[in-house]
């Protein structure tokens, strides 16, 4: 009886390659987070992930290409998620809620490192970013204001700015998963202590603000009609 090892063994690879690039994009993404860019050697990349440090440069061609991999490759999801919605017919509160909702999500369960590592980004001004990569931010900017501008133009909402909405919205949300272990910090001193905000109910409460606090004001029916 043939052995079915040499049939199985180009699959094999290709998993065991998929899994050493997975490993090296979750490792690098909570380095980054926690250290910075400048503050991570491949070694230490490498050392995480369980895996000989020539794998950086042979599966993404250095540090820096694996930094943009993972920024471009986060980016991307959460651009066609945002621009998805966007292109709804729904009202825009609706829109909006499922806006921040999908942001919530990106940052507690799919990506819960990425919203501090880009938070160091944004603060060093972007400077290990290649222009092209900012088009994706730029484009999620797009996509709400359209939402915004849309839910101004059918009176869903009341008359807004479009770019300080998106900057309270998504700047708040990013702001808030950034800054969970600093947060945490701080609230444990108080005395009593402070439980920290669960990331649901933050998530809410922004949703709430979008419905209450952007939301067209309908005039109310005359009395005795």
């Amino acid at each position: 009886m043939r052995s079915a090892s040499p049939l199985r063994a180009p699959y094999t690879r290709r998993r065991d390659a998929a899994a050493t690039r997975e490993a090296l994009l979750r490792a690098g993404t909570e380095l980054f987070a926690e250290r910075g860019y400048d503050g991570v050697p491949v070694s230490a990349i490498a050392q995480k992930a369980r895996v000989n440090k020539a794998m950086i440069n042979y599966y993404f061609g250095g540090k820096r290409k694996l930094y943009l991999a993972i920024v471009s490759a986060t980016f991307a999801e959460i651009v066609a998620s945002v621009e998805r919605l966007a292109d709804s017919p729904r009202p825009a509160p609706e829109v909006l809620r499922e806006l921040v909702a999908a942001v919530g999500e990106m940052a507690t369960r799919r990506h819960p490192h990425f919203c501090t590592m880009m938070l160091r980004e944004v603060v060093a001004g972007g400077e290990h970013l290649d222009p092209e990569l900012l088009d994706k931010p730029a484009r999620i900017l797009g996509a709400v204001q359209r939402i915004v501008a849309r839910g101004v133009r059918d009176g869903d909402l009341r008359p807004v700015d479009p770019l300080l909405t998106h900057l309270s919205l998504v700047g708040s949300l990013v702001f808030f998963f950034a800054t969970a272990r600093f947060r945490e910090r701080v609230l444990a001193k108080r005395r009593p202590a402070i439980e920290p905000p669960d990331a649901a109910a933050y998530v809410k409460h922004i949703q709430d603000l979008v419905s209450h606090g952007l939301a067209a004001r309908r005039p109310s029916a005359s009395r005795g009609a």
